[in-house]
């Protein structure tokens, strides 16, 4: 029998970044998705190509060897592929793994005991999405009398994704465009007692935190801090914003602040991590992955929050009594993101700077309170936008 990985979402991550690696590592993949529309065309369709935008050239690849369910109405079926499956991942969005929980839960509790655990990996962009996810399925849908067992049939491992996976072209069908640089880091600490599962291009650490900081400090940092002074800038794409000097400058500025940071805390050489730094911006900056500022910047709510991009680091920076000008200006333009068409989470921050004091909107978005040091800094920056507004 060969390997099979069940993977919850079938959106462009999860078909371009999390499927090749499995379908290059020999598993059949089980996709589970509720977009009816999507999940036809899997079924209808025998491969899809991934394409792979670089500075020196594309490359393609095609995808084959997949199945996929309806999850909203075939629940059943998903239940029996988990409980033989071998591997289950998940690109849905951090808020949607409380949704998915139930019927993973129920797969995992389907498995014998005797079988290798499945190893379940979030492949979100949010720190700990993995225990999260555990968090769901063990504390809210597994019998108590079926956890202390739980860990022969399940091993949960965090892990930190990074590639861009840009809006795709019209008309492309199940097709992904995206870029050629990557790096999938997971935890292996939850598998001691036996090995990991083989998943090609996965980097298997026994400390994830520098990764995952490095990554979401960096890269999410950056090209967020790039969006949102685009936006202000009415600019259209990150590319054209990082052809203005002074966003370029701010993006930079930020970059250096969140290094200072990622130095000192994980004993990352500042020649590496400025290497790292000058990647990204590269990166972010391609031409050929062009991605509209609205897009990269979507889910301000999210991207405001206490351990994200610019308040996580900007937090730890204020308590050491560290530089953090340029993250506060990020954070600025995050909050000026507002009724921005197709997004929600846009008008409801807006509604929230609306209906609320600059105090209780420092508490309910950023997480902060009158005890840390960052929260003056942000308040001033709320009650500046709320008087623009």
């Amino acid at each position: 029998m060969g390997k099979k990985a069940v993977h919850f979402g079938a959106g462009n991550i999860g078909r371009g970044f999390v499927a090749e690696f499995l379908h290059n590592s020999g598993y059949e993949v089980v996709f589970c998705d509720v977009m009816e529309g999507l999940i036809e065309q899997l079924q209808n369709n025998k491969s899809y190509k991934v394409i792979q935008v670089g500075a020196e050239g594309n490359s393609v690849s095609t995808i084959t060897n997949y199945r996929a369910i309806n999850s909203k109405y075939h629940e059943d079926e998903v239940i029996k592929e988990i409980s033989t499956a071998d591997v289950v991942t998940c690109s849905v969005g951090p808020k949607i793994l409380k949704f998915i929980a139930p019927v993973i839960a129920k797969g995992i509790d389907a498995r014998s005991n005797d079988a290798t655990p499945v190893a379940v990996i979030a492949c979100e962009n949010a720190i700990g999405a993995t225990d999260t996810l555990s968090q769901h399925i063990k504390g809210d849908h597994t019998p108590e009398h079926r956890l202390e067992d739980h860990h022969e049939r399940a091993r949960y491992a965090n892990s930190a994704i990074d590639r861009i996976v840009p809006a795709q072209e019209p008309g492309a069908g199940l097709d992904v465009k995206l870029e050629k640089f990557y790096e999938w880091v997971v935890d292996r600490t939850p598998f001691v007692d036996h090995e990991p599962p083989s998943i090609e291009g996965i980097k298997w650490v026994d400390d994830l935190v520098p990764y995952i900081e490095r990554k979401l400090f960096t890269v999410n940092t950056g090209h967020a801090a790039a969006a949102y002074h685009g936006y202000y800038h009415q600019k259209a794409t990150v590319y054209d914003a990082l052809q203005e000097s002074i966003i370029m400058a701010e993006v930079r500025k930020a970059l250096a602040e969140t290094s200072s940071l990622i130095v000192g805390k994980h004993g990352i050489s500042q020649e590496e991590q400025e290497a790292y730094v000058q990647k990204i911006i590269t990166r972010i900056g391609n031409p050929h992955l062009e991605d509209a500022v609205e897009r990269v910047g979507r889910a301000p709510l999210r991207k405001l929050g206490r351990k994200e991009r610019f308040i996580g680091p900007a937090a730890e920076l204020a308590e050491e009594g560290k530089e953090f000008a340029a993250l506060l200006d990020a954070a600025e333009m995050a909050f000026r993101f507002q009724n921005v068409e197709g997004d929600d989470e846009s008008v409801e921050l807006a509604n929230i700077m609306a209906e609320n004091s600059a105090e209780a909107v420092v508490e309910k978005v950023c997480g902060l309170t009158t005890k840390d040091a960052l929260f003056p800094h942000i308040l001033e920056i709320v009650k500046k936008v709320q008087a623009d507004a």
